[in-house]
């Protein structure tokens, strides 16, 4: 019995070491191309190094973090064409999702927790928080993907937010009142049961942010 409790213990720390790892990377803490040593980390969250070299490999796998031979776990350096990925991906996954959360509200799914989201956003637009503006935008797609109700879909994506904060914290070259406006159009369109209506606005949303973005990443990233 202690071993199997061990064993979920070693599972919980790799989970908060991997969430605290996350946030210092797309923070800027753990910058691109910087090493992550596992005595440093294990000494910093107070774990032994079991936790952090299953946290440092599921980094990995999810596209954070590159290993190498003699050098060790590196924050992965992003790409313009990591970038553009990223958009492509999106637009096949997010829409899809807007469309189901719209037939899934119309259905009786309940959906206040996105308006909750987009209400949040809008304050945190008004007292200036940025970082919370940038999370929250984050929250709010992540809801629309909940709300689409496929599993797979929920899971696929976790990742994919993780990018899209870290991006988006690197360059976000669109006014945070302009995206408050397009994310009311789309909440209001999932609440409202308009699935096609819904998918559209997605898309349109998506793709409006890819040129600003990459903009902005033009200095800094290499092709």
């Amino acid at each position: 019995m202690s071993e199997t409790l061990n064993g979920r213990d070693d599972e919980a720390r790799a989970e908060q070491v991997y969430q605290l790892v996350l946030e210092g990377i797309v923070a800027g803490k753990y910058e691109q191309g910087g090493r992550l040593r596992e005595r440093e980390l294990s000494e910093l969250y107070n774990v032994s190094r079991i936790p952090v070299r299953e946290a440092i490999q599921r980094l990995e796998q999810d596209g954070f973090v590159e290993t190498f031979p003699r050098r060790g776990a590196i924050v992965r350096q992003l790409t313009l064409t990591d970038v553009n990925e990223l958009f492509d991906v999106r637009l096949c996954l997010e829409t899809f999702a807007a469309r189901m959360a719209a037939v899934r509200v119309a259905e009786g799914e309940p959906g206040g927790r996105l308006q909750k989201l987009l209400d949040e956003a809008r304050q945190g637009i008004d007292d200036g928080r940025t970082d919370d503006v940038v999370r929250l935008s984050a929250a709010f797609h992540a809801e629309i993907v909940r709300l689409s109700g496929n599993r797979l879909l929920i899971e696929s994506v976790k990742p994919l937010f993780g990018r899209m904060r870290w991006i988006f914290g690197l360059a976000h070259n669109r006014s945070n009142e302009l995206q408050r406006d397009e994310h009311a159009e789309l909440c209001s369109a999932i609440l409202a049961g308009k699935a096609e209506l819904a998918y559209t606005l997605a898309y349109s949303h998506i793709e409006l942010g890819r040129e600003p973005v990459l903009a902005g990443l033009a200095e800094t990233l290499e092709p």
